[in-house]
């Protein structure tokens, strides 16, 4: 893979803890939106850089359908891009069961509307790094009046690791060949590189392009998501349906697949162990087939089995359906304990990044985290993140008799999206170096 062209955001595993921020730009005059692709070209840190100037720290930038037409990409260059980025997330609100309190209508301005072009996300291992890195990305859109800043979301990874919910997250990273990163997983083989990053053959041969060459080359599609999470009301749920602490944990863990310490139940089916939790050599290392293939110790509907199937005997290929994800936690923490909700807006940022908006993660989303027929679970959906209207039923696999959960809410509602497509570092400087 050419390391050096692509952007490092990526495929470089986030640092723990670490801050980041995502700022959306508006691009209003052609010029100053092509000098800030050429200025960003200078801040954006590539795949090959494994320490930035700063440190764990470094500045990505993708660019929206509405955002490349802003900068003057011809027409029949566009028309060769994915046609759900061309469509936009907003527009593919029923396919991903964005619907109801969850719908377009109900989001966040201006997320999910023609003004957003541009997305810059920065991170860095702690706030003031964080400040310096976005110090470092400010020149690039400073002095510019026809580009303006019109949102900015804070986020931050906390030192256990946990999003809102009090999972340790970001435990699952995929492989990618030729890149040099190791999976999370040693009993995973690697993915080839064209199912993440286009101009590379991915695991069906196919090679994902665009016309011309340079504008798609080494770059990737990205979804954003800002997910809001409804903490008390998931406690409120274990508690109703539990017979005190011990029980909760349990069926929080039976929802998620993994104890809150990050342990995955595959390895550790009766109680938890906070140790398998933070090794990072351990806490993924598993198969379904291999170490739970029947699914009475990670039911088939629980959200990590959902949402990575592994080696599970499930209707598709998983391979084909695999992506990279990152999600980082906005808002304040609901104090432990807590079960009314304070009124805080409180979740996480969820990104994915692929070459395959449709058959990764609309597919993941519509076929496996809001649908259950993949693994012979009806029309249940995930218990975690699964979206749509009305309650859904869970069943938990157990002998002599297994137990089903007939009501479960919606624990988390989409406030915006993007779909949106990380250039190379050679795309950035062509489209800052396009004329009319």
């Amino acid at each position: 893979m050419e390391l050096h062209d692509i952007q490092r955001g990526v495929l470089s595993p986030r640092p723990s803890p670490y801050a980041a921020t995502y700022l959306l730009f508006r691009i209003d005059d052609r010029a100053h939106g092509r000098e800030l692709m050429r200025r960003i070209a200078a801040a954006v840190t590539s795949a090959a850089d494994t320490l930035s100037p700063l440190g764990e720290t470094w500045v990505s930038v993708a660019v929206t359908y509405h955002g490349l037409r802003a900068l003057g990409v011809p027409q029949p260059a566009l028309d060769t891009m994915a046609w759900e980025f061309r469509q936009g997330m907003a527009a593919r609100a029923t396919a991903l069961s964005d619907t109801a309190g969850s719908a377009p209508e109900h989001w966040e301005a201006p997320l999910g509307s023609p003004d957003v072009h541009v997305v810059l996300v920065a991170l860095a291992p702690d706030e003031p790094t964080l400040e310096a890195a976005i110090d470092r990305a400010r020149p690039a859109y400073e002095g510019l009046s026809g580009v303006t800043a019109i949102w900015r979301q804070n986020c931050h990874a906390l030192p256990t690791e946990t999003e809102p919910f009090g999972y340790r997250d970001g435990i699952s990273h995929p492989a990618v060949d030729g890149s040099g990163i190791p999976g999370s997983n040693p009993l995973e083989k690697p993915l080839a590189a064209g199912e993440f990053v286009l101009g590379y053959p991915d695991e069906l041969g196919g090679v994902q392009t665009t016309t011309p060459d340079v504008l798609g080359r080494n770059g990737s599609y990205v979804a954003f998501r800002k997910l809001h999470q409804d903490v008390a009301g998931f406690r409120r749920f274990l508690r109703a349906n539990s017979a005190g602490p011990d029980e909760e944990e349990q069926l929080a863990a039976k929802l998620m697949g993994r104890w809150r310490s990050g342990a995955p139940l595959a390895l550790c089916p009766v109680h938890d162990d906070p140790e398998v939790g933070a090794d990072r050599d351990r806490n993924n290392a598993f198969l379904f087939r291999q170490d739970d293939p029947d699914g009475f110790a990670t039911p088939g509907g629980s959200h990590i089995r959902r949402a990575n199937p592994r080696d599970s005997a499930v209707a598709g290929e998983p391979r084909l359906h695999r992506m990279i994800r990152r999600g980082t936690a906005y808002g304040p923490l609901l104090p432990e304990g807590v079960l009314d909700d304070d009124g805080a807006d409180r979740g996480l940022i969820f990104a994915f990044v692929g070459a395959h908006l449709g058959r990764q993660f609309e597919f993941a989303q519509s076929q496996w985290m809001n649908d259950g027929v993949f693994f012979g679970g009806d029309d249940a959906r995930d218990p975690i993140v699964g979206s749509g209207e009305g309650l859904s039923d869970y069943t938990i696999p157990r002998r002599p008799v297994r137990r089903r959960l007939p009501a479960v809410p919606r624990f988390v509602t989409t406030r915006g999206g993007e779909y949106a497509f990380m250039p190379s570092l050679s795309a950035l400087r062509w489209l800052g170096e396009l004329t009319d």
